[in-house]
């Protein structure tokens, strides 16, 4: 396979062009899918797993937001083939009978961030974002990201940004130190593509949100995968599937 491993900005991490999101294997409620589905059993999950690798996947996306998915990867990463780089997030939980939380609080941040350790049985973390709730500006006033920036010199992540939803979060997250930002970018949504530029500005990395739609804009996705990874400033989009064909056809969307 010809996924490409992209530097994020100015960190030392090298992450492939496509990463898997693992909504899909903790949460199937309240969520933006086209359709219903089950959480898939430990043995497809394992299977989606190597196949990820196998297919040149090294990015894992998750959070607390997504049900068990951090809980469920810290169990099965072990029994999967590859090394994978793990990114994922503070500020909202999710209830399946009250729906989403959002606290930004240090002292929220820091809970939150040694549960993540902890579910993934991991001493670092590759990326953490802020996993905002729309209101970026806010947040980030509050000092949300520098207490990601203080864990990130402890040594407990590597690279800390901003999965927002507004151009004015994002260009204040790069104004504060952010490594990186996950935006949304896709054939109906372009709103936030100017943070590529200014990201690269500052060397930042720039991760994609929804780079299908949540599964709306899946006709076509090779050449709509295709066209966004033009921008050699993209280092990786997240897609979540558990479907092991439509894996292998997205990453099909880079061999030629």
């Amino acid at each position: 396979m010809a996924l490409e491993l992209r530097s994020l900005g100015r960190s030392q991490l090298k992450l492939s062009q496509l990463g898997l999101g693992t909504v899909k294997l903790g949460r199937n409620t309240d969520v933006k899918y086209p359709s219903e589905f089950e959480l898939p059993s430990d043995e497809a999950v394992v299977a989606l797993l190597n196949e990820a690798s196998r297919l040149g996947i090294n990015v894992l996306d998750t959070a607390p937001a997504y049900g068990c998915s951090e809980t469920r990867l810290g169990q099965l990463l072990p029994e999967a083939s590859g090394e994978f780089q793990i990114i994922s997030k503070v500020g909202e939980t999710y209830d399946p009978d009250s729906g989403s939380h959002y606290d930004f609080s240090e002292r929220a941040i820091q809970e939150s961030l040694e549960t993540s350790l902890k579910r993934l049985n991991r001493d670092q973390l590759e990326v953490v974002l802020l996993h905002s709730n729309g209101q970026d500006t806010e947040i980030l006033e509050s000092g949300a990201l520098a207490t990601l920036l203080k864990a990130r010199d402890q040594g407990l992540i590597q690279a800390v940004g901003l999965s927002g939803k507004t151009l004015e979060g994002g260009y204040r997250a790069l104004e504060l130190g952010a490594d990186c930002l996950m935006i949304t970018l896709n054939a109906n949504e372009q709103g936030e593509r100017p943070l590529i530029d200014a990201a690269a500005d500052r060397e930042a990395g720039i991760l994609i949100k929804k780079a299908l739609g949540s599964g709306h804009l899946a006709t076509d996705s090779q050449h709509q995968l295709r066209q966004l990874f033009q921008d050699s400033r993209i280092t990786s989009a997240i897609i979540g599937t558990t479907n092991l064909e439509h894996l292998r056809h997205n990453c099909a969307a880079f061999d030629e």
